[in-house]
């Protein structure tokens, strides 16, 4: 059961009035794996999680 996907995306990518916010992302967690994202604001953390849940269209 360890080898089960908990969330896998490939090459996410989201723009905002022509302006790119996220670009060729890709993800891979095993279900019960903690991660942390950092970065400055508005670098896409929010988005890019957004659009790995399914609450934003990539």
């Amino acid at each position: 059961m360890d080898d089960i996907q908990g969330l896998q995306a490939e090459g996410l990518g989201k723009s905002y009035h022509g302006r790119p916010v996220v670009r060729d992302v890709s993800i891979n967690l095993k279900r019960g794996e903690a991660v942390g994202l950092l970065g400055p604001n508005g670098a896409g953390k929010t988005t890019l999680m957004r659009m790995a849940s399914g609450f934003l269209r990539p």
